[in-house]
């Protein structure tokens, strides 16, 4: 099997029939059928339907579409690698990062850092929940994480930092049954009142759910809400609160308006984790900005935080 009859293969599926893919690639439509042809002698199944609608991948056919995928993007990064070798690193490199968590705050040291060293290499940066982590990863449009960590995922590595205790993020006005000095309040007692969260599908939402449904506490859920300049205004109003990790809620909420307040009996925890991919090596653009990213964790764990030890793990079961 070779990369150019996979390179056919992937344009037919694209283009739905194989007369749109033969002007495309610029090569004689029964040639190209032949190719097909070959491909599915020599994996002994059949990987396109033929109508005069045009084709359609076999759940074979779609399962090649896949690794053919990876594997010409593979060859292609070894070829942009290979050209780049001894030079500068350079190219686009994608990052996630948890919204409500301590690693939102690295946004501007980030892009400042990897444009200090490597000003060839464009980061795109975007805000990604847990649950829709493994195919972005594993499909090559995210390079690496930075998120709560949702369990175990097959296709990408986890490597945990910190574990961040939970707090309730409520406004300054509203009369709670807390020790005013304390600084803290029962998990029961947050259960009153009405909270605003992100969906099920981020992991925060996931580890309050579960902690209420260990006391056996009924979840008042206001609204959901994932942006945070709406969070804020809401709970400026005090139309209800929320529940964030301590530095998140430190960065988001450090105005006098607002109290947070450690969440007791039990405590609420989230892991914040490294995501890569466990599947292929990243690209040396991509390699040099998780330096970058490995050096700034650690200067913020020794600064704020304790880091782990022997924090990581390899998923077996996609929790997507």
């Amino acid at each position: 099997m070779d990369t150019r009859k996979l390179a056919y293969f992937v344009k037919i599926v694209d283009s739905g029939s194989i007369t749109k893919a033969a002007a495309a690639l610029h090569v004689a439509q029964p040639a190209l059928s032949q190719q097909v042809s070959a491909l599915e002698t020599e994996l002994k199944q059949r990987l396109l339907i033929r109508s005069k609608q045009g084709v359609e991948p076999t759940a074979a056919g779609h399962t090649l579409y896949r690794h053919a995928q990876t594997i010409l993007r593979q060859v292609e990064q070894a070829r942009i690698d290979v050209a780049a070798s001894g030079a500068a690193p350079s190219g686009r490199v994608s990052i996630a990062i948890a919204p409500y968590s301590m690693a939102s705050s690295l946004t501007p040291r980030i892009i400042r850092e990897v444009g200090r060293r490597y000003p060839d290499i464009v980061l795109h940066l975007t805000e990604i929940y847990g649950g829709v982590l493994s195919e972005a990863i594993k499909n090559g449009r995210l390079d690496m994480a930075l998120i709560y960590e949702p369990g175990p995922i097959r296709g990408v590595q986890f490597t945990t930092l910190i574990v961040e205790d939970l707090y309730l993020v409520v406004n300054a006005a509203r009369e709670l049954p807390v020790d005013p000095g304390a600084g803290t309040i029962a998990l029961e007692a947050a259960a009153t009142l009405g909270l605003f969260l992100p969906e099920r599908i981020h992991t925060l939402r996931q580890v309050v759910e579960a902690g209420f449904d260990s006391k056996g506490l009924t979840l008042h859920l206001v609204g959901e809400v994932e942006s945070v300049p709406s969070l804020t205004r809401l709970l400026r109003s005090d139309l209800g609160a929320t529940i964030l990790p301590k530095s998140a809620a430190d960065a988001l909420f450090h105005e006098e308006d607002f109290r947070v307040l450690r969440i007791t009996g039990p405590a609420l925890q989230c892991k914040i984790a490294l995501c890569t991919p466990d599947h292929e090596p990243l690209s040396e653009a991509g390699s040099a900005v998780l330096l970058v990213l490995k050096e700034m964790l650690q200067e913020m764990l020794r600064s704020k935080y304790q880091p782990l030890s022997g924090g990581t793990s390899s998923a077996a079961a996609d929790a997507s």
